[in-house]
Protein backbone atom coordinates (compact mmCIF):
# COMPACT_ATOMS: atom_id res chain seq x y z
CA UNK A 1 0.00 0.00 0.00
CA UNK A 2 3.00 2.33 0.61
CA UNK A 3 4.42 1.45 -2.49
CA UNK A 4 1.35 2.47 -4.67
CA UNK A 5 0.75 6.00 -2.44
CA UNK A 6 4.36 6.56 -3.39
CA UNK A 7 3.55 5.74 -7.46
CA UNK A 8 0.74 7.98 -7.26
CA UNK A 9 2.45 10.80 -5.22
CA UNK A 10 5.15 10.87 -8.04
CA UNK A 11 2.63 10.27 -11.17
CA UNK A 12 0.85 13.27 -9.22
CA UNK A 13 3.65 15.85 -8.87
CA UNK A 14 4.33 14.73 -12.41
CA UNK A 15 1.45 15.58 -13.95
CA UNK A 16 0.54 18.62 -11.98
CA UNK A 17 3.95 20.48 -12.47
CA UNK A 18 3.55 19.60 -16.27
CA UNK A 19 -0.32 20.66 -16.26
CA UNK A 20 0.22 23.47 -14.69
CA UNK A 21 3.46 25.11 -16.55
CA UNK A 22 1.27 24.99 -19.53
CA UNK A 23 -0.91 27.60 -17.94
CA UNK A 24 1.89 29.83 -15.82
CA UNK A 25 5.26 28.37 -16.15
CA UNK A 26 6.59 30.70 -13.10
CA UNK A 27 4.17 30.64 -10.70
CA UNK A 28 4.81 26.31 -11.00
CA UNK A 29 8.56 26.93 -10.49
CA UNK A 30 8.20 29.47 -7.57
CA UNK A 31 4.94 27.79 -5.68
CA UNK A 32 7.11 24.27 -6.08
CA UNK A 33 10.71 26.29 -5.02
CA UNK A 34 8.73 28.22 -1.89
CA UNK A 35 7.13 24.41 -0.70
CA UNK A 36 10.31 22.94 -1.00
CA UNK A 37 12.58 25.57 1.20
CA UNK A 38 9.85 25.26 3.49
CA UNK A 39 9.68 21.43 3.64
CA UNK A 40 6.09 21.67 3.37
CA UNK A 41 7.25 18.61 0.71
CA UNK A 42 10.50 16.77 -0.15
CA UNK A 43 11.08 17.23 -3.77
CA UNK A 44 12.69 14.77 -5.42
CA UNK A 45 16.55 15.10 -6.36
CA UNK A 46 16.11 16.15 -9.77
CA UNK A 47 13.87 19.06 -8.66
CA UNK A 48 15.62 20.12 -5.75
CA UNK A 49 17.59 22.76 -7.99
CA UNK A 50 13.70 25.00 -7.94
CA UNK A 51 15.04 25.76 -3.81
CA UNK A 52 18.07 27.55 -5.44
CA UNK A 53 17.57 31.21 -4.12
CA UNK A 54 18.65 32.24 -7.80
CA UNK A 55 16.20 30.08 -9.13
CA UNK A 56 13.17 31.30 -7.11
CA UNK A 57 14.11 34.91 -7.39
CA UNK A 58 14.31 34.40 -10.81
CA UNK A 59 11.07 33.47 -11.24
CA UNK A 60 9.54 35.45 -8.89
CA UNK A 61 10.48 38.48 -10.87
CA UNK A 62 9.06 36.46 -14.51
CA UNK A 63 5.96 35.78 -12.32
CA UNK A 64 5.51 39.63 -11.70
CA UNK A 65 5.92 40.53 -15.23
CA UNK A 66 4.08 37.54 -16.54
CA UNK A 67 0.95 39.15 -13.70
CA UNK A 68 1.51 42.48 -15.63
CA UNK A 69 2.04 41.62 -19.16
CA UNK A 70 -1.00 39.05 -18.83
CA UNK A 71 -3.78 42.18 -17.47
CA UNK A 72 -2.84 43.86 -21.04
CA UNK A 73 -4.81 42.78 -24.18
CA UNK A 74 -3.54 41.77 -26.77
CA UNK A 75 -0.06 41.56 -24.88
CA UNK A 76 -1.00 38.48 -23.21
CA UNK A 77 -1.46 36.76 -26.33
CA UNK A 78 1.72 37.77 -27.72
CA UNK A 79 3.09 36.78 -24.73
CA UNK A 80 1.63 33.10 -24.91
CA UNK A 81 3.04 32.72 -28.34
CA UNK A 82 6.51 33.14 -27.62
CA UNK A 83 5.90 31.25 -24.21
CA UNK A 84 5.17 28.16 -26.63
CA UNK A 85 8.37 27.56 -27.09
CA UNK A 86 9.13 27.80 -23.03
CA UNK A 87 6.19 26.41 -21.35
CA UNK A 88 6.09 23.32 -22.95
CA UNK A 89 10.04 21.72 -22.74
CA UNK A 90 10.00 22.93 -19.36
CA UNK A 91 6.81 21.50 -18.40
CA UNK A 92 8.81 17.85 -19.86
CA UNK A 93 11.19 18.74 -17.69
CA UNK A 94 9.57 19.07 -14.46
CA UNK A 95 7.54 16.07 -15.43
CA UNK A 96 10.71 14.09 -16.13
CA UNK A 97 12.46 15.52 -12.91
CA UNK A 98 9.48 15.05 -10.84
CA UNK A 99 9.65 11.23 -11.09
CA UNK A 100 13.07 10.97 -9.72
CA UNK A 101 15.41 8.73 -9.93
CA UNK A 102 14.45 5.55 -12.24
CA UNK A 103 14.87 4.04 -15.45
CA UNK A 104 16.05 6.88 -18.33
CA UNK A 105 12.96 5.07 -20.13
CA UNK A 106 10.38 5.90 -17.57
CA UNK A 107 12.13 9.11 -17.01
CA UNK A 108 11.90 10.23 -21.06
CA UNK A 109 7.86 8.58 -21.20
CA UNK A 110 7.04 11.03 -18.07
CA UNK A 111 9.05 13.74 -20.10
CA UNK A 112 7.35 12.97 -23.64
CA UNK A 113 3.70 12.65 -21.75
CA UNK A 114 4.58 16.41 -19.85
CA UNK A 115 5.03 17.99 -22.79
CA UNK A 116 1.36 16.71 -24.42
CA UNK A 117 -0.10 17.62 -21.46
CA UNK A 118 2.10 21.03 -21.23
CA UNK A 119 0.41 21.44 -24.59
CA UNK A 120 -2.51 21.16 -24.39
CA UNK A 121 -3.26 23.62 -21.08
CA UNK A 122 -0.78 26.20 -22.82
CA UNK A 123 -2.96 25.58 -26.10
CA UNK A 124 -6.05 25.97 -24.02
CA UNK A 125 -5.32 28.95 -22.57
CA UNK A 126 -3.37 30.75 -25.47
CA UNK A 127 -6.89 30.25 -27.50
CA UNK A 128 -9.39 31.28 -25.18
CA UNK A 129 -7.45 34.06 -24.09
CA UNK A 130 -6.91 34.90 -27.79
CA UNK A 131 -11.15 35.01 -27.79
CA UNK A 132 -11.59 36.64 -24.71
CA UNK A 133 -9.41 39.66 -26.45
CA UNK A 134 -11.88 40.14 -28.93
CA UNK A 135 -14.25 41.92 -25.96
CA UNK A 136 -13.63 45.18 -26.03
CA UNK A 137 -13.73 45.63 -22.07
CA UNK A 138 -10.62 44.49 -19.99
CA UNK A 139 -12.48 43.05 -16.84
CA UNK A 140 -13.23 39.55 -18.32
CA UNK A 141 -9.35 39.29 -19.38
CA UNK A 142 -8.50 40.55 -15.83
CA UNK A 143 -10.41 37.67 -14.78
CA UNK A 144 -9.44 35.10 -16.50
CA UNK A 145 -5.55 36.26 -15.74
CA UNK A 146 -6.16 35.98 -11.90
CA UNK A 147 -8.56 33.02 -12.16
CA UNK A 148 -5.74 31.13 -14.09
CA UNK A 149 -2.68 32.20 -11.64
CA UNK A 150 -5.28 30.44 -8.59
CA UNK A 151 -5.64 27.35 -10.65
CA UNK A 152 -2.02 26.57 -10.59
CA UNK A 153 -1.66 27.16 -7.45
CA UNK A 154 -4.72 25.05 -6.32
CA UNK A 155 -3.78 22.43 -8.82
CA UNK A 156 0.01 21.63 -7.10
CA UNK A 157 -1.79 22.06 -3.85
CA UNK A 158 -3.93 19.25 -4.73
CA UNK A 159 -1.43 17.12 -6.60
CA UNK A 160 0.40 16.86 -3.66
CA UNK A 161 -2.23 16.42 -1.45
CA UNK A 162 -4.90 14.57 -3.35
CA UNK A 163 -2.73 12.77 -5.47
CA UNK A 164 -5.37 10.49 -6.58
CA UNK A 165 -7.97 13.30 -6.78
CA UNK A 166 -5.62 15.35 -8.86
CA UNK A 167 -4.93 12.30 -11.57
CA UNK A 168 -9.06 11.89 -11.77
CA UNK A 169 -9.01 15.77 -12.44
CA UNK A 170 -6.14 15.61 -14.69
CA UNK A 171 -7.91 12.77 -17.12
CA UNK A 172 -11.00 14.37 -17.44
CA UNK A 173 -9.57 17.69 -18.46
CA UNK A 174 -7.68 15.92 -21.18
CA UNK A 175 -10.74 14.68 -22.48
CA UNK A 176 -12.18 18.70 -22.11
CA UNK A 177 -9.01 19.82 -23.92
CA UNK A 178 -9.46 16.83 -26.88
CA UNK A 179 -13.18 18.61 -26.93
CA UNK A 180 -12.29 21.95 -26.37
CA UNK A 181 -9.32 23.10 -28.51
CA UNK A 182 -11.31 22.55 -31.66
CA UNK A 183 -13.86 24.65 -30.67
CA UNK A 184 -11.09 27.04 -29.93
CA UNK A 185 -9.16 26.85 -33.26
CA UNK A 186 -12.58 27.49 -34.91
CA UNK A 187 -13.67 30.46 -32.91
CA UNK A 188 -10.22 32.05 -34.04
CA UNK A 189 -10.32 31.39 -37.26
CA UNK A 190 -13.70 33.63 -37.11
CA UNK A 191 -12.20 36.37 -35.69
CA UNK A 192 -9.35 36.26 -38.15
CA UNK A 193 -11.70 36.13 -40.83
CA UNK A 194 -13.92 38.81 -39.85
CA UNK A 195 -10.65 41.66 -39.32
CA UNK A 196 -9.67 40.25 -42.35
CA UNK A 197 -13.36 40.95 -44.36
CA UNK A 198 -12.72 44.37 -42.19
CA UNK A 199 -9.88 45.25 -43.72
CA UNK A 200 -10.96 44.77 -47.12
CA UNK A 201 -9.05 41.36 -47.87
CA UNK A 202 -10.40 37.77 -48.27
CA UNK A 203 -10.08 34.99 -45.98
CA UNK A 204 -7.15 32.86 -46.13
CA UNK A 205 -8.27 29.22 -47.55
CA UNK A 206 -5.62 27.35 -45.70
CA UNK A 207 -6.87 27.90 -42.18
CA UNK A 208 -8.48 24.98 -41.73
CA UNK A 209 -8.29 22.22 -39.19
CA UNK A 210 -6.69 18.90 -39.74
CA UNK A 211 -8.89 16.52 -41.38
CA UNK A 212 -11.30 20.06 -42.54
CA UNK A 213 -11.84 20.09 -46.31
CA UNK A 214 -11.51 23.23 -48.15
CA UNK A 215 -15.38 24.82 -48.76
CA UNK A 216 -16.73 23.85 -52.11
CA UNK A 217 -16.51 26.50 -55.32
CA UNK A 218 -19.55 25.97 -57.20
CA UNK A 219 -19.10 27.20 -60.78
CA UNK A 220 -21.83 28.36 -62.99
CA UNK A 221 -24.77 26.04 -63.57
CA UNK A 222 -24.12 23.94 -67.07
CA UNK A 223 -26.48 24.77 -69.88
CA UNK A 224 -28.56 22.37 -71.65
CA UNK A 225 -27.33 20.84 -74.91
CA UNK A 226 -31.47 23.03 -76.33
CA UNK A 227 -29.50 26.36 -74.59
CA UNK A 228 -27.99 28.68 -76.49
Amino acid sequence: MEQLNSISEAIALSMGAAWASGINLYATILVLGILGVTENIILPENLQILTHPMVMTGAGLMFITEFVADKVPGVDSGWDAVHTFIRIPAGAILAAGAVGEVSPALSLTAGILGGGLAAGTHATKAGARALINTSPEPFTNWTASVAEDLTVIGAIWTALNYPVVFICFVLISILLMIWLIPKLWRGIKKVFAAIVRLLGGERPSDLRLPGERPPKIEGPPEKSAGEC
